[in-house]
């Protein structure tokens, strides 16, 4: 329980008191009514005595008395109904509430921190009310009068008659039948004359004499003269005295019920309204004439005609409520009670109380008991058994032989005034009510044991509960608190009597006593006992009793030594729940929040639903919408486990309320929303106008928009694509100021910087909302929420901030979405456009917008919807308008130490662009743009560039990764066909139409890298668009050829454009503008082209100089027919190269037609030729031979678009590839430049270009394709092919476990790069007649060819001592022998071609292999020899033959 000002020791005694009636005539009443007060209030502040008290007990023995109280009341004929002391008790707790700021106690139990309040007065005054009020009953005489104080004024005309005329009345009261009310102790009631003078008014002589001649006629113990208003009212504002009443004036008290308007006092003899009560007490007064007791099916503090006191009208309730809101009304119209009297006359009635106490009612009780302790004495006398065994004989009221039922039942049990039992119990209450606790138990304990064998079970209850309390308040503590009885008295009370009046008495005294000792435990135990809704006791009182007693229960278990948290919650949830049900709101919303601390955060969600939507609707009715608002939001936000039904409900309800609260402050700011969620941080920003959709041939650039995924990888492209175009506008350098252009602002791009956004592009904003829910959300007229501070960039600010729509259209356009609905538990993202038309500074604030909901046909058991709530089939309920506001947390900065030991995060800028001044914008669509190529294969579209700003627009660039893949044709109108000049078909290429006389030699034409982009030292990626007058003017367009080339890997290639371009005005803010599109290209498998060069044998050269070389290429089909390809057609090859050009074809007349069906190979060999000097001189380092083999009947004319442009393309794409380098370990410069010179005599710079023509049939039609591939020849004798070759992965070797030797890396250039250093040749006639029978010797002159291919001079050794030893060469040769001299050494000049004479001795014909003489060769000024044999290309054969 919660503590309390009073202890238990104090509490018990102040509630049971010695009763004093007060009968006053009608002038003593005006006397005191001058201070607002009846004589009986007049006492009040007074009544406790200030001094300690003596009597003696029936031994004799000297008892002492501390602190007692007397309690005087007027007199009351009618008990007081049920209805009164319910709503006096309601008044009374309603009207204690928690005082304000006051600081409640902190209790930590476990992980848990409670605020609670330490104190709970409303409890106390309840109690202290409850107790006050309880009826007198006739088992029990602690509040049964003892005296009666008589009252006359001294301004009476006959004081002394009027003295007996109150006797009389008096004595009427208590011995006429005709009153059963007020109950009085004992029939000789002690009676007490008081005359009261008025000091200010009154004759002092008279009063004075009156007062004599009363002490002469009833003693001087009798009487007493009070003194009071020693000052006129009307001079009560002169001095300030204390008032001492107002604090018992507002507890008003349920025994001072009479009207003052009535007279002396409120005697009605009214028979009916008393035959109609229910006597509180649980015993009637009337035996049934069936001789059965009166059984109680009626709640005992029930009204009988309705349980709303308001309806009787009849009862003295009626006057009750009446005065009482009198009284009330009185109490706040700041009346000063006690205008009259001063400070002595508050002295003068202490001390009165004093002597009444002092002479009369202590003297009257201290005889009253010896009376009864003697009458009991005399009563011993005869034997106990006795005495009980015919009792039941002589007792005539009782009812004699009960059964069993009907003991039961113990209304029937009557006993008369004098019986014996009874005078034991009035003893006791005697003795209790002067603090005589050991003899009062002792006498209760008897009286217990009677009555317990007489079966009296009110009574015994009776005599059980008093003894508990006696045997606890005994000094010195002899006995244990004896619990049990208390438990006894409190069942039967309850279960036996059904008396819960009595039974709440036990067990708020038997709680107190326990809560005294520390047993919360047993107390909180008993508590609730009496908190069960039994049908038999509900109402509106047994709820206000339950509710104080669950409340007090649940203080018991945080009040235990290990605080029991939860249930402290779990019992301040049902005293909320009760106080409910009693009407006291304000109580129910104080527990509620002081479980709530307990069960918020810990997961129980439904708990919490149920607690918060109760605070949302107490809160609600007590008009505290803040909090209900508070209270309905947390009850949405939280991950709620509610079905659908109950959280629309929820919903209505929230929305409901927060209607009312708007309209309470229209004009004030908008509330924060609780729905849907927006998940900030994934606010996308997008800047420019939405992508326009294909239309028909014509597809807009994919540039950049809010349906693509972002994706790291792509988007890092992009910036190295802006940061390649940026660097060759500013020749090579990245300014420092750049900063990659962000159209789309995510939660994955740098959002450190304040985006740039330009005037009249519109802004999206794409907000990520959740709807939690299990009920659709409705959202109307959703908009976004932004100021902006316009920006002169003249020097002055012009600060202006719009927060609305409303505000400033000319300024932001806004984007109203009329009707975004999101359905339960979805995700949706809503896209919302600012139109900005001015520059200056924007912030995004958030959104706005109406949250309602579908209101379907839904009801919600238990729930029933609140007024307002109108429900529709499907129409929209209520919404309210209110704002939420979109904050994103910035990235965790991790940079500098301290960054890294703290948590800061960085801003997220994303929200609050600058609009700068206009800028161009470009517009790109693509013509006939094809989505599937075949490797290689060559289409032609067109690209179309739109100025949709009002500004001129330049410098206009794409760049792309894939140079390789599109052209826009050379830089000269020469070399660019604008429109097909073929006549066969429309062909992408020039061509020309030739003579078939000119198909074996090829033709020759010439084209300079420049001209196409390519250059020494530039970016082929960054290519210029050829814009006429480079600029494009607003609203202008421009159609433009693109070539495209299919990629020569087979699969889907995503291919990104950046197109740059510039404003013609240079911009502070923004330098450059960039579009991208992203195109997609399916290529299926063509040709595959594998091509090897070798130096030709033969001599025959224009100018005698070896050099000529054999190209073969293998050409294979690899097209598996998906495309519909019937045929591939060769119809040219190509060949390019600054030293080196094809001059024929060697097997043309085998395979005229070139053509490939599906997985065919061709073969083609042609010869070679180096350039003329003339032709190699000319720019030598940028211009290209290039000659044209032709296979049809029209020339492709290579050197131009397209042909040469991928050509060249592909050709530095191929240069971009690292070359693998020498590592030489040496120091020595001339081993390198040996070496280097060794290898250049392997190498060949020589291109060759496959042109061809693919026939395929789709929809039964047939069309024709065309497509080139490219070979790159870099070294004799090695392959090359068209298609990039895979990469084999080294097989897996076993681990080593030892260190390797460093073993030093070979200088040494390869076999193969030194075989080629000299190029050998035979020249011998095929076959040779001989007269061997004429001559044995055969002599053959052969000339050795010796050609010098490096470019330094070198060394020869020519051995012709060799000799065959192998017996196959034997077999297949013979033998022969060379004559004259065996070795020659010669020195070559740079590229020198020299002959040896030699000759050759055969002695029999046959077939010999000349090529046996090794030719050995090293640089002439090196010191080391990379000697090795000069091998030949292939045997020398002669036929020797003898004529």
């Amino acid at each position: 329980m919660a503590q309390c000002v009073q202890s238990v020791q104090e509490l018990i005694p102040d509630s049971f008191v010695p009763c004093v009636a007060a009968l006053c005539s009608d002038e003593a009443e005006r006397l005191t009514r001058l201070n607002h007060l009846s004589f009986a209030e007049l006492l009040k502040p007074f009544s406790r005595l200030t001094s300690e008290v003596h009597m003696r007990d029936p031994n004799n023995q000297l008892h002492i008395i501390k602190n007692l109280k007397i309690a005087v009341s007027n007199i009351i004929t009618q008990p007081p109904q049920p209805g009164a002391i319910r709503k006096l008790l309601n008044d009374v707790v309603s009207g204690s509430q928690p005082a304000e700021g006051l600081v409640a106690n902190v209790i930590t139990a476990g992980d848990y921190d409670l605020n609670i309040s330490a104190t709970t007065p409303w409890f106390e005054s309840y109690r202290e009310t409850f107790l006050q009020s309880m009826p007198a009953s006739d088992h029990e005489f602690l509040n049964h009068y003892l005296a009666c104080m008589l009252v006359a004024s001294s301004n009476e005309v006959e004081p002394m008659e009027q003295f007996s005329k109150l006797s009389q009345e008096q004595h009427r009261i208590q011995h006429n039948n005709d009153y059963s009310y007020p109950k009085w102790f004992i029939p000789n009631t002690l009676k007490y004359y008081v005359l009261l003078h008025d000091v200010s008014a009154g004759d002092e002589q008279r009063a004075e004499s009156i007062y004599e001649e009363m002490k002469q006629k009833y003693g001087t113990q009798g009487c007493y003269l009070l003194k009071i208003n020693s000052r006129t009212s009307n001079r009560a504002s002169d001095e300030q005295i204390p008032d001492p009443w107002s604090q018992y004036l507002q507890k008003s008290s349920i025994q001072n019920q009479e009207s003052y308007e009535d007279g002396p006092c409120t005697i009605t003899s009214n028979k009916n309204s008393d035959s109609n009560l229910l006597s509180l007490d649980g015993l009637d007064n009337e035996v049934k004439v069936d001789g059965l007791p009166n059984n109680f099916r009626a709640h005992p503090l029930q009204l009988d005609q309705s349980s709303d006191p308001s309806n009787s009208i009849d009862g003295p309730d009626h006057v009750k409520s009446a005065s009482s809101l009198h009284e009330t009304k009185k109490a706040n119209t700041g009346i000063i009670h006690g205008a009259c009297l001063t400070l002595t006359d508050h002295d003068r009635i202490r001390q009165f109380i004093q002597e009444f106490t002092f002479r009369g009612l202590l003297p009257h009780i201290e005889k009253t008991i010896r009376q009864l302790n003697d009458q009991l004495i005399s009563r011993k006398g005869l034997s106990r058994s006795l005495f009980s065994a015919t009792k039941k004989w002589f007792s005539g009221s009782k009812v004699p032989e009960k059964s069993i039922n009907e003991l039961k039942n113990t209304s029937g049990l009557l006993y008369p005034p004098e019986a014996p039992e009874l005078q034991i119990r009035k003893m006791a209450d005697l003795c209790f009510l002067v603090q005589h606790y050991d003899l009062a138990y002792s006498c209760y304990h008897t009286a217990k044991k009677d009555f317990l064998n007489d079966q009296a079970m009110l009574y015994a209850a009776g005599a059980l509960e008093m003894a508990a309390v006696s045997a606890f308040l005994q000094p010195g503590a002899p006995r244990p608190y004896p619990a049990h009885y208390m438990d006894t008295a409190i069942q039967t009370y309850r279960d036996i009597c059904r008396n819960m009046v009595l039974a709440e008495r036990c067990v708020l005294l038997s709680a107190e006593i326990l809560k005294s000792q520390s047993k919360y435990s047993e107390a909180a135990a008993l508590l609730i006992r009496l908190t069960s809704e039994q049908n038999t006791w509900k109402g509106m009182d047994s709820d206000l009793r339950s509710a104080l007693l669950l409340e007090q229960a649940a203080h018991c278990f945080i009040n235990m030594k290990s605080p029991m948290v939860r249930k402290y919650a779990f019992h301040m949830i049902l005293a909320g729940h009760r106080f409910s049900k009693a009407g006291q709101k304000k109580h129910a919303l104080r527990c509620y929040c002081q479980a709530m601390q307990v069960y918020k955060g810990k997961g129980w969600s439904l708990a919490e639903d149920h607690i918060n939507f109760t605070i949302g609707r107490q809160s609600y009715t007590l008009r505290q919408l803040d909090n209900a608002v508070s209270a309905f939001r947390h009850i949405l936000i939280n991950e709620s486990k509610q079905s659908a039904a109950q959280q629309g409900a929820f919903l209505r309800e929230y929305l409901y309320v927060y209607k009312n609260v708007s309209q309470l402050s229209p004009d004030g700011p908008l509330p924060q929303l609780p729905l849907p969620y927006i998940n900030s941080s994934a606010t996308r920003v997008f800047f420019g106008h939405d992508r326009r959709p294909a239309d028909g041939e014509k597809q807009a650039a994919t540039h950049v928009s809010l349906d693509q995924e972002y994706d790291s990888e792509s988007s890092q492209q992009w910036r190295e694509l802006e940061e390649q175009v940026v660097a060759m506008v500013n020749k090579g350098i990245i300014p420092s100021s750049f900063y990659p252009t962000q159209y789309c602002l995510n939660s994955y791009s740098d959002n450190s910087r304040f985006p740039l956004a330009v005037v009249e592009e519109p802004i999206t904003v794409e907000v990520a909302f959740r709807n939690p829910l299990k009920v659709p959300l409705l959202l109307t007229d959703l908009s976004l929420l932004w100021k902006f501070q316009p920006k002169d960039f003249s020097g002055k600010d012009n600060e202006e901030v719009k927060e609305l729509i409303t505000g400033e259209p000319e300024m932001i356009g806004t984007e109203v979405i009329s009707e975004f609905l999101i359905n339960s538990e979805e995700s949706k993202v809503a896209r919302l456009k600012l139109f900005p038309h001015h520059i200056g500074e924007l912030h995004i604030l958030g959104v706005v917008y109406n949250l309602g909901t579908i209101q379907g046909s839904m009801t919600v058991d238990g729930i029933g919807a609140l007024p307002g709530c109108h429900t529709g089939k499907h129409s929209l309920s209520m919404s309210v308008r209110g704002r939420q506001d979109l904050e994103i947390q910035g990235p965790r900065l991790n940079n500098t130490k301290e960054e890294k030991t703290s948590i800061k995060y960085g801003p997220d800028r994303r929200l609050d662009p600058i609009i700068t001044e206009e800028m161009p914008l470009l517009e790109v669509f693509f013509i006939h743009f094809p989505t599937g190529l075949l490797c290689g294969e060559i289409r032609k579209a067109y690209v179309e560039f739109v100025n949709v700003s009002k500004c001129p627009l330049t410098a206009l660039k794409v760049v792309s990764k894939r140079p390789e893949f599109f052209t826009f044709g050379g830089n000269t109108a020469v070399l660019t066909p604008l429109s097909p000049s073929a006549s066969e078909n429309c062909s992408a290429y020039k061509t020309v139409v030739t003579d078939s006389t000119s198909v074996c030699t090829a033709l020759i034409s010439s084209a300079s890298s420049v001209d196409f982009g390519i250059s020494i030292g530039s970016q082929p990626e960054v290519i210029p668009v050829p814009l006429p007058d480079t600029v494009l003017l607003p609203g202008a367009s421009v159609q433009l050829p693109m070539w495209l080339r299919g990629p020569d890997e087979e699969g889907v290639h995503e291919i990104n454009f950046l197109f740059y371009y510039e404003s013609v005005e240079k911009q502070p803010k923004i330098r450059h503008r960039i579009l991208r599109h992203t195109a997609v290209i399916c290529t299926s498998r063509s040709l595959n082209v594998r091509a090897t060069v070798c130096r030709s044998n033969s001599l025959e050269d224009e100018e005698g100089r070896g050099g000529n070389m054999l190209v073969f290429v293998d050409v294979e089909n690899t097209n598996t027919s998906e495309a519909g390809v019937k045929e591939f057609h060769i119809v040219q090859v190509s060949s390019s190269s600054k030293l080196w050009k094809l001059q024929n074809s060697v097997n043309l007349a085998e395979n005229k037609e070139a053509k490939l069906a599906s997985r065919e190979k061709g073969k083609f060999c042609f010869k070679a030729v180096r350039c003329k000097e003339k032709e190699a001189a000319m720019q030598a380092s940028e211009r290209y031979t290039f000659a044209d083999i032709i296979f049809g009947n029209e020339q492709i004319i290579s050197s131009a678009s397209p042909c040469a442009d991928f050509f060249y393309r592909s050709l530095s794409s191929e240069l971009k590839k690292p070359q693998a380098q020498l590592s030489l370990h040496t120091e020595k410069h001339s081993i390198e430049d040996a070496v280097r010179l060794i290898q250049k005599c392997s190498e060949v710079d020589l291109n060759i270009i496959i042109l061809w023509k693919a026939y395929v049939v789709e929809d039964s039609k047939q069309l024709i394709l065309e497509g080139q591939h490219h070979v790159i020849l870099h070294t004799i004798g090695k392959e090359a092919f068209s298609y990039p070759q895979k990469q084999e992965l080294p097989e897996m070797e076993l681990l080593k476990f030892f260190r390797p030797e460093n073993t030093a890396v070979s200088s040494r250039p390869s076999v193969d790069q030194l075989s080629n250093l000299i190029k050998t040749s035979l020249h011998y006639p095929e076959s040779f007649n001989h007269p061997f029978h004429q001559k044995s010797l055969c002599l053959v002159p052969v000339t050795l060819l010796l050609s010098n291919c490096s470019k330094a001079d070198v060394d020869v050794i020519v051995d012709l001592r060799h000799k065959t030893t192998s017996p196959e060469a034997l077999e297949i040769h013979g033998s022969f022998t060379w004559l004259g001299q065996t070795q020659y050494k010669l020195q070559l000049k740079s590229q020198e071609i020299h002959s040896l004479q030699l000759k050759a001795c055969f002695v029999h014909t046959g077939v010999y292999n000349l090529g046996t003489p090794r030719v050995f060769a090293k640089l002439s000024d090196q010191v080391t020899v990379f000697e090795t044999s000069q091998q030949n290309s292939m045997p020398a054969l002669i036929i020797i033959n003898n004529m």
